[in-house]
């Protein structure tokens, strides 16, 4: 159970589509411990975000030109968007759609990989905590 949550969160926070709460909900159900579960989706979503961020980082021009085929000025407006926006918009890398471009975009631009780790951390530990914590209240 505790493999799969984790392989399934981590895959789901890179740029390959994915879903962990299904299998949270259903560990939760079978009756894991929900800090237990949240600690492993967490662990592996963030993770899966840490290789979203070094691939933007170490793949950054040839991310940006080749796979994204983003301009020197779409890259422009990204990074007046991250200066302005950055550290709020890492609080919401777990949303789907976005979430993940929002860590392709912060390795690109270099983000500093302390503070990424950190406000991804407590954004996707919060929703899977809140995830959780709803789920049991209203069993």
């Amino acid at each position: 159970m505790f493999l799969s949550l984790f392989m399934t969160s981590f895959i789901s926070a890179t740029l390959l589509p994915g879903g962990s709460e299904i299998l949270l909900l259903y560990g939760l159900q079978q009756g894991y411990s929900p800090y237990l579960l949240c600690a492993v989706a967490g662990s592996g979503n963030i993770l899966g975000s840490i290789v979203t961020y070094m691939l933007g980082f170490f793949g950054c021009v040839y991310v940006y030109q080749r796979v994204l085929r983003m301009s020197t000025e779409s890259l422009q407006r990204a990074q007046e968007f991250f200066d302005q926006y950055g550290l709020w918009a890492l609080l919401l890398a777990w949303l789907p759609i976005v979430g993940d471009p929002i860590c392709l975009l912060s390795g690109i631009l270099r983000y500093r990989f302390a503070m990424f780790v950190l406000l991804v951390g407590i954004g996707k530990l919060t929703r899977y905590g809140l995830l959780c914590w709803g789920s049991t209240s209203f069993a």
